[in-house]
Parts: C-alpha cells; structure tokens; sequence
C-alpha cells in the first residue's frame, strides 16, 4: 500500500476478523470507493450498559427506547446483561500512524464510541485526542517530522458522509477541509504535508471527483480545494509524488478488475500504467521510490496478489512471486530502500522485510500468530507500526524497532476482567461442497470453534460479508461468549466468492452462479450432520450485509434444517436493493450482482431473491438494521419482516435510528448483543421465555 497513503486509508478493524459477530465495526480511515465489499469490518463488543425497564408497547407493535426500535424482543433480564458484561467491556486500539515527535496515534474506545489518542511511550498513558459522540473514522499525521498538525474524519449516525477536518497543533483550531453533503473518502497526503488528495461522491451520482488541497493555505484561512479530475464510476487518489506533481489514482470496477493511472497535475494528461485487455487486480500501489516507476499488489502473473514493479518504460518485475498468498498490505521507507509487507496466509498475516535493491529478505522479529492491519514506518524509517491481534487477544499496537530488530508492544488493551485461558482457539477445516475440482470433491476452508465440554453442541453458522471479504480467525469477544458461557460451536466458512484464495475462488460465485455460494452452507449442513459432536437439528445461521443476504438464502433453502437465522443489515430482494443503494456505489454493485435494468437479468434477481421466497422462512428469524445505513437501505429489512410476518411468521427486529451499515455505538451495541443472546438461548437453545 502507498507509502503516503497508509495511515489514512487501511481500513483496520478495531478487533478486526471474527470479531465481525457483531457487525459495525468504525471504518477507521475511509478506504477508497467501496467496489467490492457490502460489509465494514467489526468490532467485537464492548461494555454493557444497565438493563432498561421495556417500554409500553406502541399500537402498531413496535416500541422505542432511546435510539432503538424493535418488535418481538422480549425483556432483557438482568442476568442475561450481567452474563454479558465482561465480554462486553474489552476493548482493542488500532495503530493510526506516526505524530512528528515519536509519539503513536492510535484508535480505541472509552465511552460511547472510537476515538484519537496519542501515546508517548510504549505502554504508556492514552492521551485523547478527540471528543465527540459519532466515532471518529480515523486520523493522522504526514510522514514528516516537521508536520504541524493531524487529520480526522468523521460521519454522522452512520450514513458514510465522511467529513475531514484539520487540527492545527499550536492553537488547537479545526477547520473543515471537505464540502457539507458530501462523502469524502481515499485520502492520500504527501510525505512533506503540502498536498492533500482525496475522492468526493454525493448521493445519487455515479460520477466521483478527486480534489486536492494546498496544505500551506489554510492558516491563511483559504480552503481552495481544486477538482482535477471528474469521472463516472469508482476513482480514488492512493499516492502523491515525491515532488508533489503527481497523483497514482486507481480506478476500481470490480474485485476482479481495477486499473491505475498517473495524473499529472500541472496538465492534466491521464496515462494508464500496464494498460491491457485482461482482467487484473490491483490491492494497493505506491509511486517508486526512484520515480521511475511505481510498485503495486497485482494479481497479473496469477492467482494470488503478487508485490510488482511497473516501469514506466513498460517493464513488469515481480517481487514476491515467491510467496504463494495475497499481500494485503505494504509500505516503502521514507529513504526507499526497504520495503515491508504483509501476506495472508490461510487467514493468518505473516510480515516480511526486503531491500528494494536487491530484493533480499531482511530478519526482523518474530510477530506473535494473528491478523495484522494498519502497518507504516516512521519519518526517519527507525521504526515501523502496526496493528496485530489473535484469537485470544484483542487488537493492540506494536512496533518493530529496526536499529535494535526488537518488538515492541504499545498498548495492552483490556479483555473486561475475562480469563485468556477459557478462550477457544479455532482449528481451519475444510468441506466437500456439491462441484468437483480436478475429479475431487471441492474444499471449502472454514474455522471452527469447539466449546472444551462434551455431548452434541449445538452450532451457529457464522457468514461474513462482502461477498468479496474473508472470514479470518480474530479476536471476537462474541465468539468467545457463545462457546464458554452459552455451549454453542461457531463454524465461519468462506464459501466460494470469499477472497484469499485466489481469483478463480472469488470468482465462483458471480452471474448466475450467484446461488451456487448458498449451496456450500447446504453441504456445510450435510458435513455438520456427520459430525458425532455436533447435533444438526440445532444449527442456527448468522452474518450481516452480504451475509445477512446469505441468512436469508439458507432459510428459504433449507428452512427445514434450520433452526432460524440472525440477518444484520442484510440484502433481501436484489432489484431493490440496486435501486435503493446510494447513487455513488450502485454500479459497481451492478457489476457483483447484475444490471437489474436489464429484464432478463432483472427476472433472474427476483428469482433469487429471499424476499421472493420469503413464504419458506417458517424458522425463528431476527432481522437487525441501521436507518441510515447508505449501503443496504432499511427498507431491505422492513420489506422482509413485513412478508414474513404476513406469511404468519412472528420475526424479531430491531432498528436503530442512529446508525448505519451495522452498529458503532457502545450502547446500541451492547443491547444487540443482549437480544441475540436472548434469541439464541430461546430459539436455539430452548430456554423456556
């Protein structure tokens, strides 16, 4: 990833991984134009606030409390609240980038939502550096020692309208940098803080602009922001030149086809680098550091995210070709010798050190087995930061101290008073599913969480989002409560159109084969079924966005070996929601799904469609939604109770009226976490009411 663009755009979950059990993680920089993913990561959750006495009931059946919405969810008693209460108090910090003197910016919780802190030295104090009541998306400094002030950005209630704002360090000033009603995304600063890059999008367009900043104005009051370049569909500004004349601005159409291109700023000439008729890839990319080319991840040469050096006379030099795995992240030294990077290796982040020169391998310490985000080096390339956390331990800032080729650790983020040694760590297994490979039975990967007890275990099959996403096994206090207090075995499969497995994998899903992905949660239940620990007449369903869709699918699939479902912020009737979708991202929705314009392909989506089929759902189903939510509309989820309660079905629901694609505020939270458990104990588990 962009040496310049790194702190300001790697989307890091704040426990990052399985911790998506409960969907709404804070995106903590605004990533480039969403193309391929439905679903933001998530956090796993935190502390839980008292019990509420239940409101009235409201003629129509729903009753309000706060922010919150909902039918059908009974009382919450205090012992389901207490049970949840250390689970819900741990929390994670998430690696932001570099403050000019050293210090360590990062991203944790403690109130009601994420926030900016700062810390001195290792495992020292959190210095708040943001106060608000919306979560703050993320921030940072540029990579200069001389830098005078931060950025930050932050929505409101979750509708991804992110706003940019500017900290000045001596006087505390903030200023606006971006336009009210806009959603400002993909940020990229130069090294030495003069220019400011970053794509804008509105409601109901297609068409993006990116627009830079003179940095060196606004203490003058001037916030002069220049549109250079205007184009339909997905553009996003990753890197600015070294001299600050140029930007490398990507152009993402689909998970399996992006392209990137050199802007030059004084003239305005756009040239495409590696231009080609092939579908490729492209994870992140970075100007060279000897300007002659540029660096990016591409899946060119195979199936996999391959680090390569485009030249700008037309050469193509792999860098890791030697590593069979997608590099999820890099970041070059400010000086341009070394370069590290990140793989994903089977789920898992494994960090390697190289010199540019001569591509050899530098030995750096030995990272602890997890899942790492947010990695960039320091001003004067000592030291390189990053985010790193496991199945048993939330995420926390590290660095690797290069002069010394030490790890050090920053930040020891609480786990709510929980004992580390109950937590389950999952084992990766595999399933045949219905196709073949190769005259075998294709395998798909999954993780799995046994509860340490004996007898039939009762399962939730968890699916994540996207579809274009993975499910990698990280910190999730929610995992660890539905295992060691509730008894119940978490499967996540990453069926096929999941991503780390290479191209051809994430393409199995797509057209027509939409419905094929649905058929592995089908062979998921036949290899459930054979398992002599796991009882297949108590399996349960679970995922948000596009899992949320996939919850839906398997209940009207195969209601009857289901014990019911919990859809988060889920896609109930495609032609809806390609229609209702915000503006800025329903093309490249239209790309993953179809044109629903198009009547033939506009009757294959309604076929498929759960809301369609929703007369099958007979089992316990709770539907959970943000009303702002610009991805997948809340009328998704309305559309879905309605029928199924229509069809004599009595659905729980609930909305919350401050929040977006899924849920970022503590409090909302945590009383979703409380119904779920009430859900599960009730439905799955057969607790009496």
């Amino acid at each position: 990833m962009s040496r310049a663009t790194l702190a300001l755009t790697a989307v890091v979950s704040l426990a990052v991984g399985a911790a998506g059990a409960y969907f709404g993680a804070p995106i903590l920089f605004p990533p480039a134009p969403p193309a391929a993913t439905e679903a933001p990561p998530a956090p796993a959750p935190e502390a839980a606030p008292e019990a509420a006495p239940a409101p009235e009931a409201a003629a129509n059946g729903r009753v309000q409390r706060g922010q919150l919405v909902m039918e059908g969810i009974p009382e919450i008693p205090d012992s389901v609240v207490e049970d949840l209460r250390k689970y819900q108090n741990a929390r994670s910090a998430a690696f932001q980038g570099w403050a000019p003197d050293g210090d360590i910016i990062i991203s944790t919780r403690f109130g009601e939502t994420a926030q900016l802190h700062r810390i001195e030295t290792p495992m020292g104090a959190r210095q708040q550096m943001t106060f608000f009541a919306e979560p703050v998306a993320g921030g940072g400094y540029p990579r200069t020692a001389d830098a005078k002030g931060y950025i930050y950005v932050r929505d409101t209630g979750g509708d991804e309208y992110f706003q940019i704002y500017y900290v000045d360090d001596a006087t505390g000033k903030e200023t606006r940098l971006s336009e009210p009603g806009t959603r400002n995304t993909g940020l990229a600063w130069s090294d030495d803080g003069k220019l400011l890059a970053w794509s804008v999008a509105t409601a109901d367009s297609p068409v993006y602009k990116i627009v830079t900043l003179d940095m060196t104005t606004i203490a003058s009051g001037a916030i002069n922001r220049k549109v250079v370049l205007e184009r339909e569909g997905a553009w996003a500004p990753i890197d600015v030149s070294g001299d600050n004349t140029k930007l490398l601005i990507d152009n993402s159409v689909s998970v399996s086809k992006s392209s990137l291109w050199v802007l030059d700023l004084a003239t305005g000439a756009m040239t495409e680098i590696n231009p080609t008729d092939k579908n490729v890839a492209y994870a992140g990319a970075s100007f060279a550091p000897d300007g002659t080319g540029i660096i990016a991840a591409s899946n060119e040469a195979g199936e996999f995210q391959v680090l390569t050096r485009y030249g700008f006379d037309g050469s193509v030099t792999p860098l890791t070709a030697d590593i069979n795995w997608d590099v999820e992240q890099f970041d070059i030294s400010p000086d341009g010798s070394l370069i590290a990077f990140a793989v994903n290796d089977n789920g898992m982040s494994k960090v390697y050190l190289r010199r540019l020169s001569d591509n050899s391998d530098v030995a750096i310490p030995a990272l602890p087995i997890g899942i790492l985000g947010g990695m960039s080096f320091n001003a004067d390339g000592s030291r390189i930061g990053l985010t790193l956390n496991t199945p048993s331990s939330p995420g926390d800032v590290w660095s690797i101290e290069l002069g010394t080729n030490t790890l050090t650790r920053w930040t020891r983020s609480e786990i709510g008073g929980l004992n580390p040694d109950t937590f389950i760590e999952p084992t990766l297994i595999t399933y045949p599913t219905f196709d073949q490979v190769d005259g075998a039975p294709r395998q798909i990967p999954a993780f799995y969480y046994r509860p340490r007890i004996d007898g039939k275990l009762p399962v939730i099959i968890y699916i994540h989002g996207g579809p274009e996403s993975q499910d990698r096994p990280g910190f999730s206090t929610t995992f660890q409560y539905w295992t060691t207090q509730l008894g119940i075995a978490v499967i996540s499969p990453n069926v096929r159109g999941s991503t780390g497995y290479g191209k051809s994998y994430v393409e199995l899903d797509n057209g027509v084969m939409r419905e094929d992905s649905v058929k592995d949660i089908g062979a998921l239940l036949d290899w459930i079924a054979t398992q002599p620990d796991l009882d297949a007449s108590r399996v349960m369903v679970y995922g948000g966005s596009y899992g949320g869709y996939m919850v839906y699918a398997a209940l009207t699939n195969y209601n009857d070996r289901l014990a019911g479902g919990v859809s988060i912020v889920g896609i109930s009737n495609f032609v809806t929601f390609l229609e209702n979708t915000a503006g800025y991202r329903r093309d490249l929705r239209r790309v993953e799904y179809g044109d629903e314009r198009d009547p033939a392909v506009r009757e294959v989506l309604m076929n498929i469609s759960p809301l369609t089929n929703a007369s099958r759902i007979t089992r316990p189903l709770f539907v959970i939604q943000g009303a702002n939510d610009p991805r997948v509309p809340a009328s998704e989820a309305e559309q879905m109770v309605a029928a199924v309660r229509t069809n004599g079905g009595d659905p729980w629901y609930l909305l919350a009226l401050d929040e977006g694609h899924g849920f970022a505020k503590k409090s909302n939270r945590d009383f979703m976490g409380q119904a779920v458990a009430m859900f599960l104990k009730q439905r799955l588990l057969g607790e009496a009411p």
